[in-house]
């Protein structure tokens, strides 16, 4: 009998477009032939269902089920590809543990901890091979100062929103008068707003997944961007970065990043699919890990589903196994 697998997308942020059409590709992807799937979208309008013949259904939030006419449907598994709140900070990871509903991403504390980039850094900081840039964490709720970061950084530095996402408000700060205005920049996307020490060198993604208690790590992506850093226009606009897969990294510099890498998802119990952002740095090849993505993006062009294509392996036989780490 086929499972009834739940694709969840959607969420509650500017990333809901980019989930919608990563969505797509999993759905896509999926054997019709092991699995009903059944896809769901999640917003601030409601959480509903679209079935094969464009009839609109509610979710049942008790349980997360369908009530339709021929009866209700429930789920053996849900594919989360929310990007952002509610699927990628641990809030829905929760309400499946909840109602008992198996899911396909890392659990409620590991997806909320690693949306935290701050506290993130804090965990993997002392893995042998991983470098932290010099940063500082900054709070709405206490109060700041330009000087906050300037007595304890050196220009330039990176302004980041610290749990968010795609680079959505980040900014590249050279001179102390543009700092204000990209610290408010980044607090109109969240409370929390990381400050970073720029660090020159080649930049560089990587994808790990766990299949059968084992950590498997894919080619890396190398990004070469045309712009001044890899942000939400370099990412989702034709041209403008060059992402060649898989990067150009020499045999000591693989062996020693995948190592850090495993160790990493590791120490933060990482489940399902993930991508770690990296940068080797210039002068003295050092890697220095940026973040931690719990649920990255699965349109056609992204990142993941090159690195999966550039292993050998098919999208459906890819997809395939992390629901079936699941559903065992």
């Amino acid at each position: 009998m086929k499972k009834k697998i739940a694709l969840v997308a959607g969420g509650y942020t500017g990333e809901s477009v980019i989930s919608m059409n990563s969505a797509e590709t999993v759905y896509k992807s999926l054997d019709k032939n092991k699995y009903d799937i059944y896809r769901i979208t999640i917003d601030n309008e409601s959480w509903r269902c679209l079935d094969d013949d464009k009839q609109l259904h509610i979710i049942d939030r008790n349980d997360f089920s369908i009530p339709m006419k021929s009866g209700k449907v429930t789920f053996d598994a849900a594919f989360i590809i929310i990007h952002g709140t509610p699927g990628e900070d641990g809030k829905l990871q929760g309400y499946f543990d909840m109602i008992g509903m198996p899911y396909t991403t890392c659990d409620a504390a590991t997806s909320a901890i690693t949306m935290n980039k701050a506290y993130t850094k804090s965990i993997i900081n002392g893995i042998p091979d991983v470098c932290i840039a010099g940063s500082v964490q900054l709070f709405d709720s206490q109060g700041y100062t330009v000087n906050d970061v300037l007595d304890h950084l050196t220009l330039p530095v990176f302004v980041k929103p610290n749990s968010g996402g795609s680079s959505i408000g980040m900014s590249k700060v050279k001179e102390a008068s543009a700092l204000a205005d990209a610290l408010k920049v980044a607090f109109d996307e969240d409370s929390q707003v990381i400050v970073e020490e720029f660090i020159g060198g080649r930049e560089f993604t990587i994808g790990l997944y766990r299949v059968k208690g084992k950590v498997h790590v894919l080619p890396c992506t190398e990004i070469v961007s045309t712009k001044e850093f890899f942000d939400y226009e370099a990412k989702y606009t034709t041209g403008v970065s060059e992402e060649i897969t898989p990067g150009r990294m020499t045999d000591e510099e693989k062996a020693r990043v995948e190592g850090a890498m495993v160790k990493i998802y590791q120490r933060l119990n990482c489940k399902g699919v993930v991508r770690i952002d990296y940068i080797l740095e210039q002068e003295t090849n050092k890697m220095y890990v940026l973040e931690v993505n719990t649920v990255p993006g699965q349109s056609q062009n992204s990142i993941i589903p090159q690195q999966v294509r550039a292993a050998g392996m098919s999208m459906t036989d890819f997809y395939g196994a992390l629901l079936e780490e699941v559903l065992k």
